[in-house]
């Protein structure tokens, strides 16, 4: 009964979070979209994803608050520009109401080449993110951070070992 009851106080206030997401969402997803760094967003209600025009019929008040991106560079840059998030909880499951970020090459993925990366359709710097309900001027700073940590990578020797530390 209680589980019950914290579901419903829940869905009472669902409307005005996922309004919050999808509006922090799509605040952060222009900024990625011009960042140099940044080779690719893959969002549903930009025009350039495969799937837009059934987002827009489907979904006619946001798509949600789950996407990724492909950082242009290495798998030791996106595991740098992951480590350099304050603001982001670095972990593997998605819908909380904090943000959440993950680097599925030097974490869930971290065993496989790149080619076998590529071919399941994961780069060595794709990065996936969960905007919570945290300020999204906040969100985009420590995003900026990050990239700035991950363009200085670029020049460092790779001296880290395959697995992020933790990964099993």
């Amino acid at each position: 009964p209680h589980t019950a009851w914290l579901m419903l106080q829940g869905l009472e206030t669902l409307p005005l979070r996922m309004e919050r997401h999808v509006a922090n969402t799509r605040r952060v997803v222009e900024f990625l979209c011009s960042h140099p760094l940044v080779l690719d967003v893959a969002y549903p209600e930009l025009p350039s994803h495969p799937d837009h025009a059934l987002a827009t019929q489907l979904l006619p008040r946001g798509a949600g608050a789950v996407f990724s991106f492909n950082l242009r560079g290495t798998r030791e840059q996106g595991r740098a520009f992951i480590e350099a998030l304050q603001v982001f909880s670095h972990l593997a499951n998605v819908g909380d109401c904090r943000s959440l970020v993950i680097h599925p090459a030097s974490t869930t993925h971290f065993r496989m080449s790149d080619d076998a990366l590529r071919s399941s359709g994961i780069g060595p710097g794709t990065i996936r993110l969960s905007i919570g309900l945290e300020s999204a001027d906040d969100l985009i700073d420590d995003l900026k951070r990050a990239f700035k940590v991950a363009e200085r990578a670029a020049s460092k020797p790779n001296t880290s070992p395959t697995a992020a530390p933790g990964a099993t």
